[in-house]
């Protein structure tokens, strides 16, 4: 077996070492959007030293590595500053830290806030001459810079062509395309911001122009005692813009801290002006606008539109169109309901039914047939789970996956997995659910780890499974009609967001964002496709198969020694005082946990009938069905859970579903019967 080496990023950027990483640009540029995709699910928000808009943070994982994303509000130009462009501007240069020029100000910050160590400027490509010009600004600060140029879907359908490479030999910084409402250049993103944390790598200098800078030599020189430095903090090329410039904030608090410098600041002023044509802040300030315009010109072109990716441009609208990127996700969802209903039934019919049609022909009276009996069921039930819902379900998850299909679905869910405390990553895993719990909670624990992996778990056994939907759909299709069905489909959508929630606050806290990672579309190989299906799927064989035949073994038994009525009689609190149902549905709801589709053909024994209404009322046919919904799934799911949660966990799971399947169908019940009166 060969083993791959990969070489870590030393140090690991985590913990107290993480880096903050600071969203910065104009507004309505995809700087939330970018934000939205890569947060956790506890994100926090504060104030600007109490004042103006708020901005949003959470901590998020890049690969080994762990950055705090901080979403600062909107801010337009250092050019005469206005106060929401004032604050973001305080807590760029000091955080809540601040210098002597600030302390008696009435405003004072009221959260921990370090001030960021990288920033990221995230522009317009189809407007890029005005973002052009605040990247020059934000120079100034003397931090490292990333550049994200978002939009670049619509540059490309206007036919504007942008030399990124050349983008980045002006400004020296990294400039990384994307489309943020899609996820596009997202990964690649945010690990060039972790390269440049690392390397401290910092824009290139952005002077005026000479004829500028000659005249702002005295100021300059007056600026450079150490004093004012310190009482700024802050970089002396910035200030001296900002004095320049006349901005009102910091020409004031030099004036209040250096009453006796001012004279020879404003003489110093009133020196440059004198050398330029115009006055000095509309100078400085064309200057870098002309810049700028210099900057767009070099590395923007008009082209003809690129057809070459029109087909996979309809795709990602398909999938990623933050309007129509659900249809995508939907036809996504129903193609997984046509393989567990549809092409899963049929497999099934050939199979395992037929298999079970001749077990229930087999009747031994011995002990020793009795056993082979239940080993037989049990590799029956085995191949009913395997054939025809678990390996084409996953087949056809792992197909999708590895053509880039499912990362995109995951992207477009994620917004609504977070209402629960999860991300979209687990999308695949709880579409896996509906066909079996059993490779869903596998994928689960291939995919996430701690809180996220816990919660996921615990949500998946809920999901109805096509064993479930089956039961749910034969006796609710007959008896309750369509309406019923999609009644208690709807109920588990409910108790899995109300659940979620409810275990989102019990558990640890929340877990960190994750960066969305959109791959290119991909043919899926066959080998990759074999390999993952059989990591998916493999614990069927290694866990499921023995406890699966040690529990037929021993409810068999247990029948065969007439244990039959002392179990109905235990389960009576259950199925006659609280669920209201027969008596002698004990067993079939017992041995519902080897598989839900026995308990079908148990009731039907049980009654001594396939024509239930006559025993069951409506009432008592919703309150089983809802029961058997939510109560453990099979022993297979447990045995998976032990595995990869532990044996609290799974034991705590199945308390879980039985106190949910008891209080919901109790809940249902009472009222229904009331109506029924």
């Amino acid at each position: 077996m060969s083993v791959a080496y990969v070489r870590l990023q030393q140090p690991l950027l985590r913990g107290r070492r993480r880096p903050r990483v600071a969203l910065v640009g104009h507004r309505g540029i995809g700087k939330s959007t970018i934000f939205q995709a890569a947060s956790s699910t506890s994100v926090t928000h504060e104030r600007l030293a109490g004042v103006g808009p708020s901005y949003e943070e959470c901590m998020v994982e890049v690969g080994l590595d762990q950055i705090s994303l901080v979403d600062l509000p909107s801010i337009e130009s250092f050019h005469h500053l206005e106060e929401p462009n004032r604050v973001v501007l305080k807590y760029l240069l000091w955080g809540d830290r601040w210098p002597a020029i600030a302390r008696h100000e009435s405003q004072q910050p009221e959260a921990a806030f370090r001030a960021p160590d990288v920033l990221i400027l995230v522009v317009d490509a189809t407007a890029l001459e005005r973002d052009l010009e605040l990247a020059s600004e934000l120079a100034l600060l003397g931090r490292p810079l990333v550049i994200a140029l978002n939009r670049m879907d619509e540059a490309r359908e206007k036919g504007l062509t942008i030399n990124v490479r050349g983008l980045f030999e002006q400004l020296g910084v990294p400039v990384l395309p994307t489309v943020a409402h899609m996820g596009v250049g997202l990964t690649q993103l945010f690990a060039a911001a972790l390269a440049a944390a690392r390397e401290n790598t910092c824009p290139l200098p952005q002077p005026p122009s000479p004829h500028i800078a000659k005249s702002l030599e005295a100021l300059n020189a007056l600026l450079a005692r150490p004093e004012i430095e310190e009482a700024f903090c802050m970089p002396r090329p910035l200030l001296l813009m900002q004095l320049a410039e006349n901005d009102d904030y910091f020409f004031e608090q030099y004036g209040e801290h250096f009453p006796e410098l001012l004279p020879q600041l404003k003489a110093a002023r009133a020196a440059a002006e004198a050398t330029l044509p115009r006055p000095l802040a509309e100078e400085i300030h064309a200057d870098r606008h002309h810049r700028a315009a210099i900057f767009y010109e070099n590395v923007t072109r008009l082209a003809r539109r690129d057809d070459s990716r029109r087909w996979s441009g309809f795709l990602d609208d398909l999938f990623l169109h933050p309007r129509w990127g659900l249809i995508g996700s939907m036809a996504v969802f129903a193609l997984v309901l046509y393989v567990v209903f549809e092409v899963a039934a049929g497999l099934d019919a050939l199979t395992s039914a037929r298999l079970a049609a001749w077990s229930l022909e087999w009747h031994p009276a011995s002990t020793v047939g009795v056993v082979a009996h239940a080993v037989v069921d049990a590799l029956i039930g085995l191949v009913g789970i395997v054939v025809p819902y678990m390996i084409p379900l996953v087949v056809l998850l792992v197909t999708l996956e590895e053509s880039g299909i499912m990362h995109r679905v995951a992207f477009v869910v994620d917004r609504g997995f977070h209402h629960i405390g999860l991300h979209g990553g687990v999308a695949v895993p709880f579409l896996i659910g509906l066909g079996c719990n059993v490779p869903a909670l596998s994928a689960v624990a291939s995919t996430s780890t701690g809180r996220d992996r816990m919660l996921a778990s615990l949500l998946i056994t809920f999901v109805p499974c096509s064993a479930r939907s089956a039961i749910i759909l034969a006796l609710g299709g007959k008896y309750l009609g369509g309406l019923g069905v999609f009644a208690i489909f709807m109920l588990t959508l409910v108790v899995i967001a109300l659940m979620g929630n409810l275990l989102a606050r019990r558990l640890p806290s929340a877990g960190p964002g994750l960066i969305p990672e959109i791959p290119p579309y991909a043919m899926p190989k066959l080998s990759a496709v074999i390999a993952n299906t059989w990591e998916r799927t493999s614990d069927i064989v290694t866990i499921v198969t023995p406890l699966l035949i040690g529990g037929s073994i021993v409810l068999a038994l247990l029948s065969h020694v007439g244990a039959d009525g002392a179990i109905n009689t235990l389960l009576t609190p259950v199925t006659s005082w609280w669920l209201g149902l027969p008596v002698v549905l004990g067993v079939p709801i017992l041995f519902g946990v080897l598989r839900k589709e026995l308990s079908l053909l148990m009731i039907y024994q049980a009654l001594g009938t396939q024509d239930i209404v006559p025993l069951m009322s409506p009432v008592q046919i919703v309150t089983f069905l809802l029961f058997l919904t939510f109560y453990v799934p099979c022993l297979s799911t447990f045995a998976v859970m032990m595995k990869t949660l532990g044996r609290r966990a799974a034991l705590f799971s199945v308390a879980l579903s039985v106190g949910a399947a008891l209080a919901i169908s109790g809940a249902v019940r009472l009222p229904l019967e009331l109506l029924a009166r």
